[in-house]
């Protein structure tokens, strides 16, 4: 499957917990199945279905503008649970409590550090079981649930899935590429991207990298496990 990812903001975090939230360069195996999930409508843990995509292959092909390097990170000092009356019974509910209901350590505010890209734009080859494939297309073009990327306030500003992006082989869908390009110069003639660098699945010529983002388990307690990525830049 061939999908666009484009928007002001994304977030793509792999290993980051508690207050700093980071992000990585490119989406994650865990960002993107997560996504589909929820096109797919599947909460819950879905274990079945991570299993079958968890060896599956994902590239990604990072675009920039002709002649601009890579796009800015921006970082977001968030506080959550501030300002709020916790003696107005309403108001109490906003403030972040601990799982016995107690406030938390400073009062119950919480600060985190969200670390986004902004204006990035990636195409996601993602392989898929030739038997889902007609669902997840179909779920892709009318989610159940919102769909976002990476984190919720990252809304993709245009089309993630294009209707019959869907391809026998990477090489096909690399091609298809080129007439998406095309499509959005019919709306924005200036409209004009070159590729940054690829992220391939497995060990290859480039930079290796080993990530903990393999879905083997949503939901409440989310459990994760490794897979080998290549960064290749664009000569």
């Amino acid at each position: 499957m061939l999908l666009w990812f484009e928007a002001p903001l994304q977030s793509w975090g792999a290993d980051s917990k508690f207050g700093p939230r980071d992000t990585m360069d490119f989406p994650t195996k865990s960002g993107v199945l997560g996504l589909l999930c929820a096109a797919l409508g599947a909460s819950g843990e879905q274990r079945e279905l991570l299993a079958e995509m968890a060896p599956l292959r994902q590239t990604v092909i990072s675009y920039v503008r002709p002649g601009r390097e890579r796009e800015t990170t921006l970082m977001d000092f968030h506080m959550v649970g501030s300002g709020y009356d916790d003696s107005d019974p309403w108001q109490s509910l906003m403030i972040p409590k601990t799982a016995e209901g107690k406030k938390a350590v400073g009062g119950g505010t919480k600060m985190t550090y969200r670390y986004y890209l902004q204006d990035a734009r990636f195409a996601v080859i993602l392989e898929v079981p030739e038997k889902r494939a007609d669902s997840f297309a179909e779920a892709l073009l009318n989610p159940v649930f919102d769909i976002y990327l990476g984190r919720k306030n990252c809304v993709p500003t245009d089309f993630v899935f294009r209707d019959g992006n869907i391809f026998n082989t990477e090489e096909d869908a690399v091609a298809a590429i080129a007439e998406l390009f095309e499509e959005k110069k019919k709306i924005n003639k200036d409209f004009d991207l070159v590729e940054d660098f690829r992220v391939v699945s497995g060990e290859a010529d480039g930079e290796i990298l080993t990530l903990n983002d393999v879905p083997i388990q949503f939901g409440p307690v989310k459990q994760y496990k490794d897979r080998r990525v290549t960064i290749q830049p664009y000569e």
